[in-house]
């Protein structure tokens, strides 16, 4: 009887053994589980790079100040200055690239002005000095910094003004003479900040300085043709106005 117990404890560990062993074989059979993996997020950057075309519209004011002279251009008397004022409305042209967050662009503007104003002579207080500017033109290079959709940047370049100049009987305002139109030459400086308002189109406000230097003008008599007096005249321009831009480009790009 004894010898049957253990013969029958015996088979019964063989066979859980076997059990065991078949068990492990048959779990190796399945792959280990995978894991998906965490998505990355992506951050959209604004991609100021392309071609663009625009309208804008403002303020200006042009300050002269006019110093009589003979003509053959030598100082005689201050006549005074003044501020010709008025409104502005335009449209402009360019192209940008960008290079990480810095932006360069060129750029080309022209504008229709009513800028007017006028003074008293200091030297002939019976006679009124006139300017005005009827439009002017900008040819300038930018250089910026991009915050996303933000844009703030600077510029330089020519800058062109279409002059009208005339005197006139104080008190009275009797036209008594006048000088050719002019166009002068300049230089120009301004800031600038832009926003994006979508993936094409931009909105922002812009001011710009412009150097106008001295120029001479002649007068003649509005009667008799006559010259009337010489002027050397000083300008400067300020100028603020607002833009909306369409820009052509690539869509907003990406990084991680």
């Amino acid at each position: 009887m004894r010898k049957l117990l253990l013969g029958a404890v015996g088979l019964m560990t063989m066979g859980m053994s076997t059990i065991g062993m078949n068990a492990s074989a048959f779990a190796g059979d399945f792959p280990a589980p995978a894991y998906a993996k965490t998505p990355v997020f992506v951050m959209p950057v604004y991609d100021w790079s392309g071609a663009y075309i625009g309208a804008n519209g403002g303020w200006g004011s042009s300050q002269s100040c006019w110093d009589f002279t003979t003509p053959g251009g030598a100082f005689i008397a201050s006549e005074g200055c003044h501020n010709a004022n008025g409104g502005t409305a335009g449209g402009q042209l360019g192209y940008r690239w960008q290079s990480n967050a810095i932006v360069f662009g060129i750029e080309g503007q022209g504008n229709w002005a009513n800028l007017k104003g006028s003074n008293v002579s200091l030297f002939f207080p019976g006679f009124a000095n006139q300017s005005g500017i009827d439009a002017f033109g900008l040819f300038t290079g930018q250089i910026g910094y991009a915050w996303d959709n933000v844009l703030l940047y600077a510029k330089g370049g020519l800058a062109l003004t279409a002059n009208t100049y005339s005197v006139s009987t104080s008190p009275g305002n009797v036209l008594a003479g006048t000088a050719p139109d002019q166009t002068r030459w300049g230089g120009a400086i301004g800031a600038g900040v832009e926003y994006g308002i979508s993936s094409n189109w931009t909105a922002g406000v812009e001011y710009d300085h412009l150097f106008m230097g001295n120029r001479t003008a002649s007068f003649a008599d509005v009667a008799t043709g006559l010259l009337f007096g010489t002027d050397n005249i000083r300008q400067d321009v300020d100028l603020v106005s607002v833009r909306v831009n369409y820009r052509w480009g690539g869509p907003a790009i990406s990084k991680y």
